[in-house]
């Protein structure tokens, strides 16, 4: 299971910089471009965590801090505030509104996601950790290693990544083109059969002798982690 992570940023190029890395990482992410967005997201679907930007325009992240914890139905959402402010008073201020972490702009993604992970870990820990599992799969990010029914999996690194992603949402389709995206990036140009090359040695790599290939082919449409798929 991936964590729903809910961006609440105003500046485009931050938030969809956010949606892209937080992707590629295996969170599931939504975003909301101010505080009223950021309420009706939470009501609508509650997530696991929320990045809330301190300055935003009509309601700000603080009063947005001050309102989810107000709440019986909320009060439990981790919140890491992103923001500009770097006072010693201004970090007390957050924290004291009950945010669970303070991340000070500009910030590295990898810091990012490890505060994100380590809040998770305490608030989270069913869906937290740096290891995925399906089935008698199970990846693990941190080490870079994979096992199946208990034996290594040797991937290349875009293998681990092709899995990672299907493995972040068991049961979805992705076109082609959203794989090409999350593993190779929006900046670089690659063809579009090279994704079923990767599929075809992942599939390689997963199945030996008569298991059973967890990996569905939708015809037209995509790949994805076939849901009636079981180990035994």
């Amino acid at each position: 299971m991936c964590a729903k992570v809910l961006v609440v940023e105003d500046e485009d190029a931050i938030s969809h910089l956010l949606s892209y890395n937080l992707g590629k990482e295996g969170f599931d992410v939504a975003l909301a471009a101010d505080g009223d967005d950021a309420l009706i997201a939470v009501d609508e679907e509650k997530p696991d965590l929320i990045l809330l930007d301190w300055m935003l325009p009509n309601v700000s992240g603080v009063e947005i801090c001050r309102q989810l914890r107000a709440q019986v139905s909320t009060r439990d959402i981790p919140v890491i505030m992103l923001t500009a402010r770097g006072e010693e008073e201004d970090r007390i201020r957050g924290l004291e509104l009950g945010a669970d972490d303070y991340v000070t702009k500009p910030f590295s993604m990898s810091e990012l996601v490890a505060r994100m992970r380590a809040v998770l870990r305490r608030t989270r820990p069913t869906i937290a950790g740096d290891v995925a599992v399906f089935a008698d799969i199970t990846l693990d990010r941190e080490t870079r290693r994979v096992r199946r029914a208990g034996r290594d999996v040797h991937l290349g690194p875009t293998e681990f990544r092709l899995l990672d992603v299907l493995m972040s949402r068991p049961g979805r389709v992705f076109s082609r083109e959203q794989l090409l995206d999350r593993v190779w990036g929006t900046d670089v140009y690659v063809e579009i059969r090279t994704v079923d090359v990767h599929v075809g040695r992942l599939r390689k790599a997963l199945n030996r002798g008569k298991e059973r290939d967890p990996i569905r082919t939708v015809r037209a449409s995509g790949y994805a982690l076939d849901e009636t798929y079981s180990a035994g």
